[in-house]
């Protein structure tokens, strides 16, 4: 494990700490270091009496201290309506970028004013270590880069720390199958990559690799595997992780993530230059995968969780599926393909209604796709929010409204979305051919509602609108569109370099809080 997590991460006590070659202040006010922080207030009070910037932008001044060296990464305001605790994740992450461009490797980070937000200490750690990350193709290829810090102390408590660490090893095994280029991270070395990280822990893996398998137990899945499977090294999979933790069940989660490792199109191909950074289609499945990664290290109790990664890219060629041919689902549903560059829902249907089947003989079962699917939220939210749409058995539980809470105390912010009628008729059979549609011929980010009807495909083609509230056996359902997030990391920049890999996808596993520690 020690190689996916950024530097060993220290509490310290005291900020006259020894072994430390600078600070990290993250703070909104120079007014609010007193006390034990008084000894950083002095020396940036002078900066500011001769730089009225300091307070905005940040300053590096010498400290009478063992680390010397103090860089100011402020957050600006923290009490308006719309500040939230993401100033304090951007603060320290802006803070160690420049702790390491002046040549810190051992900085000690302090927060000021850690009360502003319930979860301001962890955030703050969180953004730090977001900043330290190193791609795998970098620690595999470069060896000499990869570490940017040997060291990251944190004035607070052992607790924050250890909790900061386990969920920055999840978002790192997020941010390695997300982030990577399509052929590191092709569906048989995503494979490769997930043994490798839960060998000897108690997650298992199974996976489904043969052809004959896969198109008989998942043929939407197989359809968009067709053209890929001809290319050895592109050939899908679905694969299946399971934790059960200690004491009797009290909770299952059942998680789908959607794992496009490249996503061309299809024969509706994508045109125009907007096919770049298709490699971070797959961002879903990465999420499964780091959110098995936290449980295999904090091991929750009474929880059991299936996570599926629907692995697969979406070649184009003389094989690849197209539009207008009916597919029988997994669930007995015939499925008019309507697009092939909606392959997410494709991918994910048939797996679903695995889980759907897996369902009833669990206890308290809850079932979650994940999947960066419509450029739609992107529109409707915005490029850093998330959205979630609960099933009516998930919304009677309150699921979107906890999910959204547990997001807004970690930064990582979902908005919520409702499934209505206009979307299950979007999805109806056109014609006496087929049941469903699978989609239109539009962009998602033309078509109303382009977010949520997605949702209604996936329960429709699954079979899950027959365990609605109005059934028998209704079963919590909940489809999280993260595209907004790794869309806004892979925007080019005025120089053409694509952003940062990933914001934190960690939410998912705080919503449980039961589990967590308090």
């Amino acid at each position: 494990m020690a190689h996916r997590i950024q530097c060993e991460v220290k509490a310290e006590a005291s900020v006259s700490v020894e072994g430390y070659d600078g600070i990290i202040l993250v703070a909104d006010s120079l007014d609010k270091l007193t006390g034990p922080l008084d000894v950083l207030r002095v020396p940036l009070q002078a900066q500011a009496a001769i730089d009225e910037s300091v307070v905005k932008d940040g300053a590096v001044v010498k400290v009478a201290l063992p680390a010397s060296r103090l860089v100011l990464a402020p957050t600006g305001p923290l009490n308006r309506d719309y500040d939230d605790v993401r100033r304090l994740f951007d603060a320290a992450s802006a803070g160690i970028k420049r702790a390491l461009k002046i040549g810190m490797k051992k900085p000690l980070l302090v927060v000021a004013n850690a009360d502003s937000f319930p979860e301001a200490k962890l955030v703050t750690v969180l953004g730090a270590l977001h900043a330290l990350y190193v791609p795998i193709e970098i620690r595999e290829d470069v060896p000499e880069k990869a570490s940017k810090a040997a060291l990251l102390g944190f004035l607070g408590d052992d607790k924050t720390v250890q909790l900061a660490t386990a969920l920055d090893a999840g978002r790192t095994v997020t941010r390695d199958i997300g982030g990577s280029d399509p052929e590191r991270m092709a569906p048989p070395r995503v494979e490769e990559y997930v043994r490798d990280v839960f060998q000897g822990t108690n997650v298992s893996l199974d996976v489904v690799s043969d052809d004959e398998k896969l198109c008989k137990e998942y043929p939407l899945f197989s359809a968009v595997n067709r053209c890929a499977k001809g290319v050895s090294r592109h050939r899908g999979r679905v694969m299946f992780l399971t934790y059960k933790g200690s004491g009797p069940v009290e909770q299952t989660l059942l998680l789908v993530g959607k794992g496009v490792t490249y996503d061309t199109g299809g024969a509706d191909i994508k045109a125009g230059g907007v096919m770049a950074g298709m490699h971070r289609d797959k961002c879903g499945a990465a999420a499964v995968a780091g959110f098995m990664q936290i449980l295999a290290i904090l091991q929750p109790k009474n929880l059991k969780v299936i996570g599926s990664m629907a692995m697969v890219r979406n070649s184009v060629g003389s094989e690849c599926y197209v539009a207008d041919e009916i597919i029988t689902s997994r669930a007995g549903v015939r499925v008019r393909v309507g697009n092939t560059d909606a392959e997410g829902r494709m991918a994910m249907a048939d797996v679903l209604c695995h889980m759907k089947e897996i369902a009833p003989k669990e206890v308290n079962p809850h079932l979650m796709t994940i999947a960066t699917l419509t450029g739609h939220v992107c529109l409707a939210y915005g490029e850093q929010y998330s959205a979630i749409m609960d099933n009516g058995p998930a919304r009677l539980a309150g699921v979107a409204q906890k999910l959204q809470a547990a997001g807004d105390l970690v930064a990582d912010p979902f908005e919520i979305s409702t499934i209505r009628r206009e979307d299950f008729d979007f999805h109806s059979g056109k014609s006496e051919y087929e049941d469903v549609l699978q989609c239109n011929n539009a962009p998602s980010s033309r078509t109303p509602r382009g977010h949520q009807t997605p949702s209604a495909f996936l329960i429709m083609s699954s079979g899950l609108d027959k365990h609605g509230k109005d059934s028998s056996q209704p079963i919590k359902y909940s489809h999280l569109d993260i595209a907004g997030l790794p869309y806004y990391s892979r925007k080019q920049n005025s120089k053409n370099q694509l952003q940062d890999p990933l914001p934190p996808l960690v939410s998912l596993s705080l919503v449980l809080c039961e589990f967590l520690p308090s």
